[in-house]
């Protein structure tokens, strides 16, 4: 019984994608403005707990802070570009990517993110 339980254990554990282990690290940043133009930079991610993290972003020339969550294979994260709050949910893929769409205060539409794992 121990032996099945414990073969069941370790198969569990490698049905979770290493992806889904640790999401924290940094990123390269691909995205489109709701506008349609595109830009690119960094972003960093820091754990602060196994769900919770934060996050900075280098994106097109300006800098943005936030807090982030995960829940399975979904992330969001809420952060601060300039006076305006913003919000992004991601669907985190099997090989670590952050596939995401944004919405910011005050803007129609949303714009699209993909963090790619550096």
């Amino acid at each position: 019984m121990v032996k099945l339980l414990s073969s069941l254990l370790l198969a569990g554990m490698l049905a979770v994608p290493a992806a889904a282990a640790s999401f924290g690290g940094k990123y390269d940043v691909a995205g489109t403005n709701a506008d349609g133009s595109s830009y690119e930079g960094t972003a960093e991610i820091v754990l602060t707990s196994d769900t919770t993290c934060v996050i900075h972003w280098e994106t097109g020339g300006t800098t943005s802070d936030g807090i982030c969550s995960r829940n399975g294979d979904a992330f969001a994260a809420a952060y601060v570009l300039g006076e305006e709050v913003g919000l992004v949910v991601y669907q985190v893929t099997e090989d670590g990517t952050l596939d995401g769409l944004w919405t910011i205060t005050g803007k129609d539409g949303n714009g699209t993110e993909v963090l790619t794992p550096q």
